[in-house]
């Protein structure tokens, strides 16, 4: 089954940068789709971002859009979640996950998950 590792997270100042990276294993990493989503301590889960099995499509959170960067290599099986002028509300457990259909925001209909990187962004 599909296999997934987290890094990159870690303790920044607001306005800082991070660079959040998933390796995936255990199938073709080009036929699936993946995406990154974070939870906050006490709330749900929610999408970050998203992309196509390609690369060439990409999606985002309002919450993050212009700050975030999705990207993938299919060479490397690495999904990667470059995330610039951080803020503390941007403090969470990030996730990535992998499914064959692109589209999907709702991670509830994720069924492959890795185990998080935490993200903590002070003030």
């Amino acid at each position: 089954q599909v296999q997934l590792v987290e890094s990159g997270g870690g303790l920044v100042q607001a306005g800082g940068s991070l660079r959040l990276s998933c390796a995936f294993s255990g199938r073709t990493f080009s036929t699936y789709a993946m995406g990154w989503f974070r939870q906050a301590p006490g709330k749900e889960r929610e999408f970050v971002s998203i992309i196509s099995r390609s690369g060439a499509t990409t999606y985002y959170a309002d919450s993050v859009k212009g700050r975030f960067t999705i990207s993938r290599d299919n060479a490397k099986n690495t999904v990667y979640l470059q995330m610039n002028s951080l803020k503390p509300e941007d403090t969470a457990i990030y996730y990535c996950a992998a499914d064959p259909s692109y589209g999907r925001t709702d991670y509830r209909s994720y069924h492959s998950w890795g185990q998080g990187t935490q993200v903590t962004v002070s003030v």
